[in-house]
């Protein structure tokens, strides 16, 4: 009570790790439909790189969600167990057949199963790295594979600065207002290339650490997708600590943004890059 708005939705300050900001990771729960029909999907190519490289098809989506990752690996003849500590998530997944069970990665009591694979599709950034990574070791039959992936998004430039623009003139101390209004060394959006940068990293010291993997491999995969004014305003909500804003905060937010979607036509294609970090159980 009488927490400071601008407080509660500061950036971490530097050095400090987003999975310390666990009210943000269990937020998007709050519309897991909205959740589901707008976040930006996976490439086939992962998917099939990660299961060339897995001794079979028993696979632990960490942070299942609402099931996008799941779903994919599903599609593929994998049997999938999923984990999310949100039970709205986890509902939400179980009606497309998943199997999905309540929990965080670090403190899940595994029963003994053991997995041909462990992924985590944008969500090993809300995880202790060292200890998440060491638990996925735990579970994973020798030769077992760890795949965390993340998509990387660059807009064009001239609508990045727009929606930058927005996000520091209404809302300036929320998480996501970095995304768009720090620049990386290029000119270009820092979450292409400085925040997906820093989770591989990250993943890739503490596997390198962990003892029980092999060395890892960084694969990537670039494709792009359309969007419509309608479909990206449909997905801000989703993103990043948005579900915290005010409503009215947020409504501001939605109408900046689509006007300068609508500046550049209407519509706009994202270039995507899925950036994956991959190590072998020894």
């Amino acid at each position: 009570m009488g927490e400071n708005p601008s407080e509660a939705l500061r950036q971490p300050r530097r050095g400090e790790d987003l999975y310390r900001h666990r009210d943000v990771a269990e937020s998007f729960g709050s519309d897991a439909a909205r959740y589901d029909r707008s976040r930006p999907s996976y490439p086939q190519e992962l998917v099939e790189r990660v299961l060339a490289a897995s001794p079979g098809r028993e696979v632990l989506d960490v942070g299942v969600g609402t099931g996008i990752v799941a779903r994919l690996f599903q599609a593929a003849g994998c049997r999938v167990i999923g984990l999310d500590p949100d039970e709205r998530m986890a509902q939400f997944a179980r009606q497309s057949g998943l199997e999905v069970e309540v929990a965080t990665l670090e403190h899940w009591d595994a029963g003994g199963r053991l997995f041909d694979a462990v992924v985590a599709g944008q969500t090993w950034h809300w995880v202790e790295p060292v200890a998440a990574t060491a638990k996925a070791a735990s579970v994973l039959r020798p030769g077992g594979r760890l795949a965390v992936f993340w998509n990387a998004d660059r807009p064009p430039e001239d609508l990045a600065a727009a929606f930058g623009e927005v996000y520091a003139r209404v809302a300036p101390d929320s998480l996501v207002a970095r995304r768009w209004t720090v620049s990386a060394p290029d000119g270009r959006s820092s979450i292409a290339s400085k925040g997906v940068a820093g989770f591989t990293g990250t993943a890739a010291a503490a596997m390198r650490g962990s003892g029980a993997l092999g060395e890892p491999e960084e694969w990537r995969f670039d494709w792009e997708r359309t969007y419509t004014k309608d479909q990206w305003l449909d997905q801000v909500p989703s993103t990043g600590d948005h579900g915290k804003l005010a409503p009215a905060q947020l409504g501001d937010l939605l109408a900046g943004v689509g006007a300068a979607i609508d500046a550049v036509g209407g519509s706009f294609t994202m270039p995507y890059t899925t950036l994956a970090v991959s190590a072998r159980r020894r």
